[in-house]
């Protein structure tokens, strides 16, 4: 079994406006989208790229987009056998826990928050009620972690900034994509391997420069908060896969990154 814990798609009304906008900053980095960013386009490609199951990020970029996207991600549970989604919090936004209690209630088990589009810290203490809400109700949070195109003069989610998030909130099933952080991974190999933080490896295929690290964070991180991960529609399950193949981990830990470590954050185990 394969499970991609990174994806986006969207609606099918908004799905070329959003993703034109997210192209225009991807370009940056020469990464071009696979799908068209909608719900059947994502889940004809996931099939073609022999994975099982995407959870999809969705995002709450302001505070008055939070009922939509969540709305939205209820839709996906709702009439997708394949695709997993995530809901999303803002800040700002208005009735946090039922908010949570309403995904949760639909079969949702986690949340996704993207600082960079936010453009608040993700350490800053307005994610503090969110974080609590989601520590009681065990729910986990998927954060954009590093360096992205959208900001790029500021990044909103340091190793620093997580470490502080993590120490703040020690029950909390945080998820740092792109393996802790983007651009940041000798960072993430001094102060967040081995810690209780999860790492989904989203985008590991496309940083050349940093390959030796990324390596040693899947050997020395701890086996059991390694997921795999695309960030389709931005990067292909074939390359990311041969990146986790390169690493020469044993059956086990791959097994463990490829589903089994998902399975048990999702409640599915």
């Amino acid at each position: 079994m394969i499970i991609d814990f990174h994806t986006h798609c969207f609606p099918d009304a908004l799905a070329a406006r959003a993703l034109g906008v997210l192209q225009h900053n991807a370009e940056k980095i020469q990464m071009t989208p696979c799908t068209d960013g909608t719900q059947s386009g994502t889940e004809r490609h996931i099939a073609a790229s022999g994975v099982d199951y995407a959870v999809v990020c969705n995002i709450a970029t302001n505070a008055r987009q939070q009922v939509k996207v969540n709305d939205f991600a209820i839709s996906l549970i709702q009439n997708s056998k394949t695709l997993l989604p995530l809901g999303s919090l803002h800040p700002d936004g208005e009735n946090k826990k039922s908010e949570l209690e309403r995904l949760y209630n639909a079969g949702i088990c986690g949340i996704k928050i993207h600082p960079d589009y936010i453009t608040i810290q993700i350490s800053d203490a307005k994610y503090d009620e969110i974080f609590s809400l989601c520590e009681e109700m065990g729910m986990f949070v998927v954060t954009h972690a590093g360096w992205d195109p959208v900001s790029p003069n500021h990044v909103h989610a340091t190793p620093d900034d997580i470490l502080k998030v993590i120490t703040r909130h020690p029950k909390l099933k945080l998820v740092a994509a792109h393996m802790g952080g983007y651009e940041y991974s000798q960072e993430v190999l001094e102060k967040l391997v081995g810690q209780n933080i999860y790492f989904d490896t989203s985008l590991s295929a496309h940083r050349v420069n940093e390959r030796e690290n990324l390596l040693r964070i899947l050997r020395e991180h701890r086996p059991d908060r390694l997921l795999f991960a695309t960030d389709t529609p931005w990067s292909l399950a074939a390359k990311e896969l041969e990146f986790i193949s390169s690493a020469n981990l044993s059956d086990e830990l791959k097994e463990n990154i490829l589903y089994r470590n998902a399975l048990e954050l999702l409640g599915k185990k």
